[in-house]
C-alpha cells in the first residue's frame, strides 16, 4: 500500500512536470501557440464555431495519467459526468479546473498555428506514454466525454 501510494506521487508528480513544460513551450512560442480568448467556446463540442471563425472541428482526447492527475487533484468523487458535448467543467464560460486541465486544454487555441499544435501533441502524447509504461498502467487516449462517463459510472 505505502509503495502504491508513492507510486502515485510520483506519477503525478510526472504529469505535473510534464504540464509544466508544455505551459512553458507555449509561453515561449506565443507567436504560434496563439492567444486565449477566455470565451470557453472550444469547450463545447457539439456546436459549430462562431461564424467569424474557420471551424474548430475538434474532440478532446485525455490520457490515463492525465485522468488520474485530475482526480487526485479534485478528488475522485468530484469528477463530473459529461452528458452532453459541453466540459462539466466549463461553469459559465470559465473553466473552474484550470490549474489541472487536460494537455489538450493546454494546447488548443482556436486562432493558433495547426503544425506547432500538432506537434507539441504529440510530444506530450509520447511523454503521456511514457509514464503509463514506467508505471505500468494501460494507456488509453480517449475522447474526454467517454472518459468522464466511464470514471463515475
Amino acid at each position: 500500500m505505502v509503495a502504491e501510494c508513492r507510486a502515485n506521487a510520483q506519477l503525478l508528480k510526472r504529469v505535473a512536470e510534464i504540464y509544466n513544460w508544455l505551459d512553458l513551450q507555449i509561453s515561449n512560442n506565443s507567436s504560434l501557440a496563439g492567444q486565449c480568448k477566455i470565451c470557453g467556446e472550444c469547450c463545447d463540442f457539439d456546436s459549430p464555431a462562431p461564424a467569424s471563425e474557420q471551424g474548430f472541428d475538434h474532440r478532446l482526447f485525455v490520457t490515463t495519467p492525465e485522468l488520474m492527475y485530475l482526480a487526485a487533484n479534485l478528488g475522485a468523487e468530484n469528477i463530473k459526468p459529461m452528458p452532453t458535448g459541453r466540459c462539466p467543467y466549463n461553469v459559465g464560460g470559465k473553466c473552474t479546473v484550470y490549474e489541472y486541465r487536460f494537455a489538450g486544454c493546454r494546447i488548443f487555441y482556436c486562432k493558433a498555428d495547426a503544425d506547432f499544435q500538432s506537434r507539441l501533441s504529440e510530444l506530450v502524447l509520447a511523454k503521456l506514454k511514457s509514464i503509463c509504461t514506467e508505471f505500468q498502467i494501460p494507456y488509453r487516449y480517449t475522447d474526454l466525454a467517454a472518459a468522464l462517463n466511464g470514471f463515475v459510472g
